[in-house]
């Protein structure tokens, strides 16, 4: 059960907008607010909506280089200012600055909270923003939320945080803000960079082998892997590796883009699979480090059909009550849909019936998940004292 919950949120979040057909529409943020509100899931007793504050530069300049913040400022009136800014992915928009900074500043709300123990989780669904680098925008991404949370965190005397990314691309802007350093644990789950952006996160990929060689956990799914094998995946690299790392707070990136609708990529996993990928973050949460989690949005272009329904669940598995998979959707809910004129079907349901059951892993099976899992534990297990192919590790 959990105890209090924070969910960051204000209407003023869906100003960070790229424009036109840019597949970050807020509208997916605006959908998912709405539809927890209108299933209860906000009413519960133990959440509490805090209204953020934007990010200040001292927040900023603990990821991001002075000259890049200025270069964000000036950008709407010097459109090729570089930096990656202007381009298909970083469309310059007016008041980006500040709509990024609002957004960075809910993520180290949602830390504040967690940290002062004023609520066991928080979460920001605004937020999860893991591909912005220290010096440059990257994958519709201007500031790194993520990074500036844990680095405030560490700021604080933390010396052990752990970064769970199960956006189905990599994390990579959090991975290099941290890549040298020992304190800040960071695991991806994501597709295969052979066959996505951003082309990085190989299971070799372990953390800066001078200052802090073990830092990072990468496992690369192949194309098309579902619920059953994602979490059959996770659950053979994620667990033990925290275990044998036992934070003190964990963050999570909650990208839903490895729905198998997403436009995106290429996994296959379906509402259910995500709903239950949130509770073992949630269980690992209250087995490791005393509840104190602090959960993140991410990637999800599905505007209607998964976003709003995975993050949802997100919500309501924070506040400790989960939804029925047999939740019908209001009809008001998706009667707002069609009046928004969007293209895709509403759903009928808050899940879709996948299954979510698994076999654990073992190192004798040759599916493409299963050396995709062992690739992984071979390339960091050993550096928590872990054997990547007895099982029970």
């Amino acid at each position: 059960m959990s105890d209090s919950v924070a969910v960051v949120w204000d209407d003023a979040l869906l100003g960070y907008t790229m424009g036109g057909e840019h597949p970050m529409h807020p509208v997916r943020l605006d959908l998912t607010m709405r539809l927890a509100e209108s299933l209860g899931v906000l009413a519960n007793d133990r959440i509490t909506v805090v209204k953020p504050t934007p990010a200040d530069e001292a927040l900023l300049t603990l990821v991001h280089d002075p000259a890049y913040l200025e270069a964000v400022r000036r950008a709407p009136a010097e459109p090729g200012i570089g930096h990656g800014l202007g381009t298909d992915d970083n469309p310059i928009f007016p008041g980006m600055y500040d709509a990024a900074a609002l957004i960075t500043g809910g993520s180290v709300e949602a830390a504040r909270l967690v940290h002062e123990g004023r609520a066991q989780h928080a979460v920001n669904i605004a937020g999860g923003l893991h591909h912005a680098q220290r010096d440059r925008a990257a994958g519709f991404c201007v500031f790194n939320d993520a990074a500036v949370a844990i680095a405030w965190l560490l700021a604080q005397g933390y010396e052990r945080i752990a970064y769970v990314d199960v956006d189905v691309h990599h994390g990579d802007g959090v991975q290099s803000a941290f890549y040298e350093d020992p304190r800040v644990l960071t695991i991806s789950v994501h597709q295969t960079p052979l066959t996505l952006y951003p082309g990085t996160g190989f299971p070799e990929e372990t953390g800066d082998p001078d200052k802090a060689l073990g830092s990072a956990v990468n496992l690369a799914l192949p194309n098309g892997t579902d619920d059953s094998a994602w979490l059959r995946a996770f659950a053979a690299v994620v667990p033990g590796a925290l275990k044998a790392f036992q934070p003190q707070i964990l963050v999570t990136q909650c990208g839903c883009d490895a729905h198998h609708e997403d436009p995106m990529a290429d996994l296959a996993l379906t509402v259910d699979g995500q709903r239950a990928s949130y509770r073992a973050l949630h269980d690992l949460a209250h087995e490791l480090c005393d509840g104190r989690w602090i959960a993140l949005g991410g990637g999800g272009y599905g505007l209607v059909r998964c976003v709003p329904r995975a993050w949802t669940h997100l919500i309501a598995e924070a506040s400790g009550d989960r939804l029925d998979p047999a939740t019908e959707i209001p009809e008001s809910w998706r009667e707002d849909v069609v009046r928004r004129g969007l293209r895709a079907r509403p759903p009928t349901h808050t899940t879709e019936g996948g299954y979510t059951g698994f076999a654990h892993w073992d190192p004798f099976t040759e599916s493409r998940v299963d050396r995709a899992i062992l690739r992984s534990r071979r390339a960091s297990y050993p550096y928590f004292g872990l054997d990547p192919d007895d099982p029970r590790d």
